[in-house]
């Protein structure tokens, strides 16, 4: 019980911990739209955000929410404008992106070691105005979501007759890739740039094994998420491994483990 005397151990289970519960959320309408490569390319997106914080002294995850939330709005105004193909936009600005945040760190010399803390994820790294700044958003996601949760379940499993009836789909599909934006930055001192998606996506991917309903669903995504995430972070502890890496290779596991299951 050693692990909970160390101050920043508590921070980031704390992080980790509200990450866990809205990263489902929002993974849940991302997997069943067909939306899973969103999030990587605003991983890839905030990297950028990333260099821009530290080149100029502005706190990274402020500016990976500001850069994250200007390109969603962005890959869907190309995506709804029908002269480019979706995952077309989603290439331009996940390679755009990634080009400027090296062009960037070349700039800034002597940056490079600060930036794998943010690659590869670092619970070390977490304050505690990170953790304030990661609730609010939290529950800023959350409220937006039970607002319009019936809207966004309409548009996700039929987008074009929830048009015909009247639900204004664009409107939703904004302030479902905005949030998606904003977990992505959330989730950067816990699992890294690299890795978000893979923490947005597993578990709901592994839950959907199960073939129940959405509600069901979601609780499984998000049983699988919280427990990935602590056991993930004490046992990068105890056994000096980097924290982000372990708890996606947790979930990979538990992924497996349930479709061999549901095979047999």
């Amino acid at each position: 019980m050693s692990i909970f005397h160390y101050t920043f151990i508590l921070h980031g289970l704390s992080a980790g911990i509200i990450v866990a519960i809205i990263a489902p959320l929002i993974g849940i309408f991302l997997v069943l739209k067909r939306y899973s490569l969103i999030a990587d390319t605003l991983a890839h997106v905030s990297l950028a955000g990333i260099a821009i914080g530290l080149l100029t002294g502005i706190s990274p995850v402020i500016t990976s929410l500001g850069a994250t939330v200007l390109a969603s709005l962005g890959v869907e105004r190309l995506r709804t404008s029908k002269k480019i193909y979706g995952e077309s936009a989603l290439a331009l600005f996940l390679s755009g992106s990634l080009a400027f945040a090296i062009v960037l760190l070349s700039l800034g010399h002597g940056l490079n070691t600060n930036l794998l803390n943010y690659l590869f994820g670092s619970i070390v790294t977490v304050t505690t105005g990170d953790i304030y700044l990661i609730f609010g958003v939290a529950v800023v996601v959350v409220v937006v979501l039970s607002l319009f949760y019936r809207e966004l379940l309409y548009v996700t499993f039929d987008e074009e007759a929830a048009q015909v009836s009247g639900i204004p789909t664009r409107r939703l599909n904004i302030i479902l890739i905005v949030l998606s934006a904003l977990v992505v930055s959330l989730a950067i001192p816990i699992v890294g740039v690299l890795l978000i998606s893979a923490l947005i996506v597993m578990p709901v991917v592994s839950a959907l094994q199960f073939r129940r309903d959405f509600f069901h669903t979601v609780l499984y995504a998000e049983m699988i998420s919280i427990f990935s995430v602590i056991a993930g972070i004490i046992a990068s502890f105890y056994f000096d491994l980097s924290a982000g890496g372990t708890i996606v290779l947790l979930m990979l596991a538990i992924f497996f483990i349930i479709y061999i299951i549901k095979r047999k």
